[in-house]
């Protein structure tokens, strides 16, 4: 420091106070995932400790301000800067599967948050990144394959969590959407994984937390690709990320910078071929979304009309009417004891029935035409659908309220 110029001495000095707020929070995430490592923490434990270490960011100046120009209110500030952080720090953490991946991955987003620190005169970011780079280009040369030394999660969590910190800082000397989405790109490798991980976990009706073998170096591993390829083909991915991050900076073909790179994001994501991703599509476009939601009116009609019968012939006329709604070709039933079919005159030749029990030895016999799988696959929700409520209507429908009445008791009464 006392071989800098005068001025630059002056300019560092004004900056270092933000990063030293940092040290200790770096230490509070490290230590975080440093126990993790050590002894193992719940999901919610290690969530508590990013929670702790992106507040005490927050209140050490990394702090999102404005988005698209327009100054947020500070609550939303506050919630928006633990969302960025937490999301970072997890996001590194889940990349780091294959030997050098995590460390190469942070090592070009310092780099590329350095760059743009220089092009733009952001001494604060280039204090806080040149640091982190020139470190992980160390840990790197024993970090990759065949990995002498590993990050874990106190390494892996502690390079988002700074890198996060890094995004706030190169955000805030350009609060437009277009300045934003520079660390965005910079960062999307990582990124682009965690919202896969969530998005599969949802839709499969998996635990968000929960560990698997869908990530995006799995997957191809799965292919047959080596490790070391696949960390090569990974970085030339991050590669890109960070060449559309410093090319948005130029507001004059930017627009079209991001639309590049959202066709660059999309093409990867579906050559991954993501079997949950894939069902959703086919859900949404293929028609099954709209069956099953017709499917669901139809259920909730039936109960409706369940709860609305009073003899024991209308709960069966309605339950006939209601089954043929649902594409069943064929009903019988019997219902305290009394058998209930179809006339003989409509009733048609089937391919497979379905037998649904009820208490005190009734039961319900639906029968169904060969029909495509799809509309097949609703029968489960249907007969799980009339067990409930038909029981507790025909309890409801006995004399006494629980003890089987004589048939010429139940016939005077539908009399």
């Amino acid at each position: 420091m006392l071989l800098l110029p005068f001025k630059a001495k002056l300019i560092i000095e004004q900056h270092l106070p933000l990063i030293f707020n940092l040290l200790p929070v770096a230490g509070l995430v490290f230590a975080t995932g440093l126990i993790d490592d050590l002894r193992g923490l719940k999901p919610w434990q290690k969530l508590v400790g990013q929670t702790a270490g992106a507040a005490l960011a927050f209140a050490g100046g990394v702090r999102i301000h404005a988005i698209g120009g327009f100054r947020v209110d500070p609550a939303w500030s506050f919630a928006l800067t633990l969302l960025w952080l937490i999301a970072c720090t997890n996001a590194f953490n889940l990349i780091d599967g294959v030997d050098g991946l995590a460390a190469g991955i942070g090592l070009f987003a310092s780099v590329t948050a350095l760059i743009a620190s220089l092009l733009h005169g952001n001494v604060a970011l280039a204090l806080a990144t040149a640091p982190l780079g020139g470190c992980l280009l160390a840990f790197l040369r024993y970090n990759s394959a065949p990995a002498s030394i590993f990050l874990g999660d106190s390494g892996s969590l502690l390079i988002g969590f700074l890198l996060g910190c890094y995004g706030v800082i190169w955000s805030q000397k350009s609060a437009t959407i277009l300045g934003m989405t520079a660390p965005l790109m910079a960062f999307a490798l990582p990124l682009v994984e965690m919202c896969l991980s969530i998005g599969r976990r949802f839709l499969s009706g998996q635990p968000i937390f929960l560990a698997d073998h869908g990530h995006i170096h799995h997957q191809l591993l799965a292919r047959g690709i080596s490790p070391r390829k696949v960390v090569l083909l990974l970085y030339a991915m991050a590669g890109v990320g960070a060449v559309f991050s410093l090319l948005v900076l130029y507001n004059h073909f930017a627009g079209l910078v991001i639309v590049l790179f959202c066709t660059f994001v999309w093409i990867g994501v579906h050559s991954l071929s993501y079997v949950e991703f894939r069902a959703a599509g086919r859900v949404l476009w293929g028609g099954s979304f709209r069956d099953l939601m017709n499917a669901e009116i139809r259920i909730e009609r039936l109960e409706r009309a369940i709860a609305e019968v009073r003899t024991l012939e209308d709960c069966w006329c309605t339950l006939r009417e209601q089954s043929h709604r649902f594409g069943f070709s064929d009903v019988s039933a019997r219902l305290l004891g009394w058998d209930f079919e179809e006339p003989r005159s409509i009733r048609r030749n089937v391919s497979w029935h379905v037998r649904i029990p009820l208490p005190e030895g009734d039961e319900v016999t639906l029968g169904r035409e060969i029909e495509p799988l799809r509309r097949s696959l609703f029968t489960s929700l249907y007969a799980d659908a009339v067990r409930g409520p038909l029981a507790s209507k025909l309890f409801e429908l006995r004399p006494d309220h629980g003890s089987a009445a004589p048939r010429s008791e139940l016939l005077s009464q539908q009399r």
